[in-house]
């Protein structure tokens, strides 16, 4: 078999066992997003390095839920300066700081993302959005995080601080193809699985709102003819929450 073949298999094991275990927690994670933008709320997304990719997936995105804010900071985005951004996302109290700059009202929600869930920052993130009452929803690989210590001085996981955990279900250290010799494997998972269950959530989300009576606030496609007239109404209603359109 193709080493390509065998990323394929492992890609399509993992997602089925997303969609076999998973299915309670997107809910649970869903109807929390819908309480929010129900009351006039807003999803805040997070996560540093690669992770940051998956919140910017969903972010300003056609049919998503508009009211999605991803919340990036570009020393820790894996963007720029990237080995640099390896470290920083480790320093303690840059979190709490994240948070603040945010200005969440109180119904807004969190979904923070790391795989590992041992870094400082998005664990103070998610700590001080707990702190103050938020929901949390944590998007990490249970497995991993768990045979991995804590680098925070708390000892404490990013899944310490979660109201719900959507289980990427990736394979351990993220390898989905080994290869004999090698001491490092081929293929992550990580990004794909976790940009599964953000989408994943947020369709369950915007369905339980419209279940509840309420249209749902959803980018249509900009391209489309018409597109960004229909979407203008939720950019303007959004404008002075979403700190990075």
């Amino acid at each position: 078999m193709k080493a390509y073949e065998r990323f394929f298999d492992g890609i399509n094991a993992i997602f089925a066992d997303i969609q076999s275990t998973q299915g309670t927690a997107i809910e649970q994670a869903a109807g929390m997003i819908a309480d929010a933008i129900i009351h006039d709320g807003v999803v805040h997304i997070f996560g540093t390095g690669h992770s940051n990719i998956i919140a910017e997936e969903v972010f300003g995105r056609a049919n998503t839920l508009a009211p999605v804010s991803q919340v990036m900071d570009l020393s820790m985005a894996g963007s720029v300066n990237t080995v640099r951004s390896f470290y920083m996302e480790r320093v303690e109290g840059i979190g709490q700081l994240i948070y603040d700059h945010v200005r969440p009202q109180p119904q807004d929600v969190f979904i923070v993302i790391s795989n590992s869930g041992r870094n400082g920052v998005p664990i103070d993130f998610a700590c001080s959005a707990k702190e103050h009452g938020h929901k949390v929803i944590v998007e990490t690989c249970i497995e991993f995080s768990m045979s991995q210590p804590s680098r925070h001085s708390s000892g404490k996981r990013l899944l310490d601080y979660a109201d719900v955990i959507l289980d990427n279900k990736t394979p351990y250290a993220d390898v989905v193809v080994k290869v004999e010799g090698m001491k490092p494997g081929l293929g992550s998972a990580s990004g794909l699985a976790g940009s599964l269950l953000v989408h994943a959530t947020l369709v369950e989300a915007a369905m339980q709102i419209k279940e509840r009576g309420v249209e749902p606030p959803v980018f249509m496609h900009g391209n489309l003819d018409g597109g960004m007239e229909y979407n203008q109404y939720l950019l303007d209603k959004y404008w002075l929450r979403i700190r990075n359109w």
